[in-house]
Order: C-alpha cells, then sequence, then structure tokens
C-alpha cells in the first residue's frame, strides 16, 4: 500500500522562523524607503470624481488641478461598469475639505483645459482630518478585538491541550499574516484604506480558520497516539495531514481572486484590484503562517514549558 510522503515541517521550524524574521526586518526597511500612504478614509481630505469622454492626458490633468488649487493631488482613472464611462478620480488627502470656490475652480479649469472630453463632476466626497483618525483607531480597535476574541474561543475550544498558549501562537501568526498585506500595500505604493482593514480582516478569518483545522488534528492525535509521543513529532503528524485541504483550498480561492484582478484591470476597476491583489499574497502567507508558523511556535512554547516543569521536579526532589 502507497504511504504519502511525511514532511518534516516542524524540524525546519528554524528555517521559517528566519524567513519570517527576514519579511518583518523588509516591511520595516519598505516603510522608510518608499513610505507609507495613507488614503482619505483616515487623513481626512477630499475626493472628487468627474466622467469624461475620449482619451486624456492624466499627467497633464493632475498638472492643471495642481495649478488652480495651489497643492498636490493624486489621480486615478477607472471606469463605471454600469454606465461604461471613464471616471477620472482626483484626492487631495490631509487637508481641511475643499471649499465650493476651489471646487468650482478644479471644475472649471478642467472642463476648460479639456473642452472636448465632455468633462462632468459626479461626485465629490469630503472627509474631515479629525473623522479619518478616528476611523483609522476604530479600525485598529477592530483588528485588535478581533485577536482577542479568537484567544478566547481557541481557548475554549481546545483546552485539552493547552489552549491560551495555541490561541497566542495562533494571533502571533495572524500578526505575521498582517504585515505581510502591509507590505504588499507599502511596496506597491497603495494608500492604506478601508480595503486595508477589509483585507486584513479577511485574511485573519482565513487563517485562523487553517490553523483550528491543525490544533483539531493535534486534538484528535494526542487521543490515539497517546500522550507519551514526543509533541514535534504530534504536530507534525498532524501538520502533515492538514497539508492537502489547506493548500487545495488556498489555490481555489487564489483562482477566484486572479480572475476578480483580470477583470479589474481590464475594466480599469482600482478598487477591485486593490483589494483582490492583497488578498492573493495574504492568502498564500495565511496557508504558509497556519502550516509553518503557529504550529512551530506552539511546539516551542509546549518544549519549553516541559523543560520548565522537568527542571522543578529535579529541584523539589534535590530538597526532598
Amino acid at each position: 500500500m502507497k504511504t504519502s510522503k511525511v514532511y518534516d515541517i516542524i524540524g525546519k521550524r528554524k528555517i521559517f522562523f528566519i524567513i519570517s524574521s527576514a519579511l518583518l526586518i523588509l516591511t520595516v526597511i519598505a516603510s522608510f524607503v518608499f513610505g507609507v500612504k495613507l488614503d482619505i478614509e483616515f487623513v481626512g481630505g477630499s475626493m472628487a470624481t468627474y466622467s469624461y469622454t475620449g482619451d486624456i492626458d492624466v499627467d497633464h490633468a493632475k498638472a492643471v488641478t495642481e495649478e488652480t488649487l495651489g497643492m498636490q493631488v493624486s489621480i486615478q482613472q477607472s471606469q463605471d461598469i454600469a454606465t461604461g464611462k471613464e471616471n477620472l478620480v482626483i484626492s487631495v488627502n490631509g487637508t481641511e475639505s475643499l471649499t465650493k470656490d476651489e471646487q468650482a475652480a478644479m471644475t472649471d479649469a478642467l472642463t476648460k483645459e479639456f473642452s472636448a472630453n465632455e468633462f462632468n463632476l459626479e461626485q465629490i466626497n469630503n472627509v474631515d482630518p479629525v473623522i479619518g483618525r478616528e476611523f483609522l483607531l476604530k479600525s485598529l480597535l477592530a483588528v485588535g478585538v478581533a485577536g482577542l476574541l479568537m484567544i478566547i474561543y481557541i481557548a475554549f475550544r481546545f483546552r485539552k491541550i493547552g489552549g491560551w498558549s495555541a490561541g497566542v501562537m495562533a494571533v502571533l501568526a495572524l500578526l505575521h499574516d498582517a504585515v505581510v498585506i502591509y507590505a504588499v500595500f507599502v511596496i506597491f505604493q497603495i494608500p492604506l484604506n478601508n480595503n486595508f482593514i477589509a483585507a486584513v480582516l479577511t485574511i485573519l478569518g482565513y487563517s485562523i480558520n487553517a490553523t483550528i483545522v491543525v490544533y483539531d488534528r493535534v486534538r484528535e492525535n494526542q487521543r490515539l497516539m497517546g500522550s507519551k509521543v514526543p509533541v514535534a513529532e504530534l504536530v507534525n503528524t498532524s501538520v502533515n495531514q492538514s497539508l492537502s485541504r489547506s493548500i487545495n483550498t488556498t489555490v481555489a480561492t487564489i483562482i477566484a481572486l486572479v480572475a476578480a484582478c483580470v477583470l479589474a484591470l481590464i475594466f480599469n476597476v482600482n478598487t477591485i484590484l486593490t483589494f483582490a491583489f492583497p488578498l492573493i499574497i495574504g492568502m498564500i502567507s495565511g496557508v504558509y503562517s497556519s502550516l509553518c508558523i503557529s504550529s512551530s511556535l506552539w511546539v516551542v512554547w509546549q518544549e519549553h514549558k516541559k523543560k520548565k516543569n522537568s527542571y522543578a521536579n529535579r529541584v523539589a526532589k534535590k530538597k526532598a
């Protein structure tokens, strides 16, 4: 009877720790080199959406807008799938909201400069800087609360195998995934916005589910294999049993996300692209952290705990 290959994942945990540590260091370096961009949702400002026909020079439109307003702006092109119209989204970040006079001057300047393109103001959204900061803090709080609830849930569900430590190690692995998504936004110069928070929360849910599958196998294998089996062997067996399921689920999800990215590129829908692409990288990170990081961290903790208890017992015997 053919047996499936067993990979020594736990035995190579030092390699995985080095890889993850290197990713963390590179992310910090990238933050300083590329800088961190915050979108209007977090810093406040104004976002105006114009529809137009034909083709325009985006760089020229940016120059005209900045000259009119006397401040820097960012411009993105998109397409309204419902109407088929081309849109130009002009964002002014980190300032007070544009006044009605500034809005009118910007519209007049663009309409005059691109008279053949039938510029029309579709909508304008203003976000106060104070509201933006509050939204950022509330978003980070939501991520923190989600992590705490996950620890409590795992601690209760897997109390027979040391639930609290399992929960803490799982959340540490989730922080790894959040850092990876953050790195994607920084390296590709995608402004941090509500898509970033949504992507992080999505990956946290996906990754913790894959980790729970591994913990469930650990609990079952502990009952079948007995308590005398070394924890590293126990967890490695459980990870190998969960390997195919986790990878197949990830691949299927990534295929759907790649399709979303392709459609977003075809129709120039930037909001979908800046959500789906980080999710693809996050999915890869999620399955990696579930199989290689959280399980390895838990083994390190359990082995440390066992050595500590063994040392305490030896000391107690000597004193006796």
